[in-house]
């Protein structure tokens, strides 16, 4: 991830709050990323380390999901028992079997986006994202994403503030939302600009 840039230009606590924010849209919690320079921060600021992945329990769903081929559900649940585990090579293998059975399903398409973005992939994770966003142009978690991968992953932080506008356009008051304004806040205070007049 070529993001050198990007940090340098952004304060340390918007930084912070970013790692804290590249998530997937199922996950509990926030998801350290694996690779990259934000990952080398995030474990020299003492971020926990994943959890252990649950052998056993990724076998059971492996059975499952052989003798199920039609079910994206249990699919679904394999990608985010290695995607909490920070296994996203084997989080993407098992999204992607579950996004061909239900392509509408947003919340496993932006999983898939954040596992490639945590790989460094981040042509794969913006394509994954645009096709979530056909299926809800208004769904703020992907947005808010989106924005982090423009930011990180492109360097294009005009692109990202223009991603968190729309989530604070969309739902304000929502956590996603309050995350969008402190993104563009920053951004502000870093770049006058840069930004528009949701984050004002």
């Amino acid at each position: 991830m070529k993001s050198q840039g990007v940090f340098l230009g952004l304060s340390g606590a918007l930084f912070g709050v970013l790692v804290g924010w590249i998530l997937g849209s199922q996950q509990p919690g926030p998801a350290v990323p694996a690779a990259g320079p934000a990952a080398q921060a995030a474990q020299s600021a003492g971020a926990p380390a994943p959890p252990p992945l649950d052998l056993q329990r990724a076998a059971d769903l492996e059975k499952q999901a052989n003798a199920r081929p039609t079910d994206a559900a249990v699919r679904e649940e394999l990608g985010n028992l290695y995607f909490d585990a920070q296994r996203f090579d084997l989080a993407i293998t098992w999204y992607e079997a579950a996004i061909k059975l239900d392509r509408k399903n947003v919340n496993v398409s932006t999983d898939l986006a954040v596992s490639f973005f945590q790989l460094n992939d981040n042509d794969r994770a913006l394509k994954q994202i645009d096709h979530s966003l056909s299926v809800d142009p208004r769904h703020v978690k992907t947005l808010l994403n989106q924005g982090i991968m423009r930011a990180f992953g492109k360097q294009d932080l005009p692109g990202a503030a223009k991603s968190w506008e729309q989530v604070v356009a969309i739902a304000p008051a929502s956590p996603e939302g309050k995350r969008a304004r402190e993104f563009l806040d920053g951004l502000k205070t870093a770049h006058p600009n840069i930004g528009g007049g949701a984050g004002k």
